[in-house]
């Protein structure tokens, strides 16, 4: 990639940041090719740093295919409920990982003592009872978002003198099918409604009347009630904490696992070391 830069005085000069020209692990040569391919797996802003997260995860691969053909691990590949199958060296993998890597698992105490630390997580998300008003307009189309932000904003001065009419407004208004029972959403809480709908929701006070811009258009919206969320207790969250906590330590130790490898092998064009290692599933 060719980079201008340009000081005063001097001619513009092209600045080139350049990848690898051979990357390798104990002679194996990963190929050029391959890491272009395996790069729509690694976004980045710059294409460089997509390139050396491309080879570094191929890399590592190739390091513990090594690694399990060295130590003859017989691995069977899996097939999921939709039918997709594992490859062989997917199923190698895996099964070197699931042979050489052993974790502890979070017992009662460990799960306890960190749900005491951050019980601020373990709440249950507010309820809000919502009605609304959509006017539907395109993302894209700046034109009919500002046709339909005109509306918004006439219809809500009209409720706002009159909010008994919300329902009547909705019926006629409204292209959600909400429209046909006054605009009621019911109870909704977290994860019910898109991220922009539900930031715009939290910073509306009860008995409020406002206008919500969403990637499906201008609502107006009448927040109702809100029902507060509540602490919940450690036998229900339990398992969800021994969970994150099990998963937490696994990749840990497969990145110090495959560190290990890394000091042991012969690695040419990359430093596994000084890297963000990936993890393996």
């Amino acid at each position: 990639m060719t980079v201008q830069t340009a000081a005063k005085g001097c001619a513009v000069k092209p600045v080139i940041e350049r990848t690898p020209r051979i990357v390798s692990v104990n002679g194996a040569v990963i190929t050029r090719s391959a890491i272009a391919q395996e790069i729509q797996n690694h976004p980045a802003a710059k294409p460089t740093a997509a390139w050396l997260a491309a080879a570094i995860a191929l890399a590592i691969r190739e390091l513990l295919l090594q690694e399990g053909r060295r130590l003859s691990i017989e691995a069977i590949p899996m097939e999921d409920d939709q039918g997709r199958r594992e490859t062989q060296e997917e199923a190698l993998v895996r099964t070197l990982i699931a042979t050489e890597v052993k974790t502890p698992e979070a017992d009662d105490a460990v799960c306890r003592r960190y749900f005491e630390m951050n019980t601020q997580r373990f709440c249950s998300s507010d309820l809000n009872e919502v009605r609304h008003i959509l006017l539907p307009a395109a993302q894209g189309d700046a034109a009919l978002r500002a046709e339909a932000r005109q509306q918004a904003q006439s219809i809500l001065a009209k409720l706002v003198d009159a909010p008994s009419t919300f329902a009547g407004v909705a019926a006629t208004a409204s292209a959600c099918p909400s429209g046909k029972v006054g605009g009621s959403l019911g109870q909704i809480g977290e994860g019910q409604t898109v991220p922009e709908f539900e930031v715009a929701l939290r910073e509306m006070k009860v008995g409020q009347l406002g206008l919500i811009e969403t990637r499906y258009g201008l609502h107006v919206v009448a927040l109702d009630r809100r029902i507060e969320g509540v602490a919940l207790p450690f036998e229900l969250v339990r398992n969800r904490i021994a969970i994150w906590l099990n998963e937490k330590v696994r990749r840990q130790a497969i990145k110090q696992y495959i560190a290990i490898l890394a000091g042991r092998a012969e690695i040419v064009g990359i430093d596994l070391a000084a890297s963000a290692t990936p993890l393996v599933q």
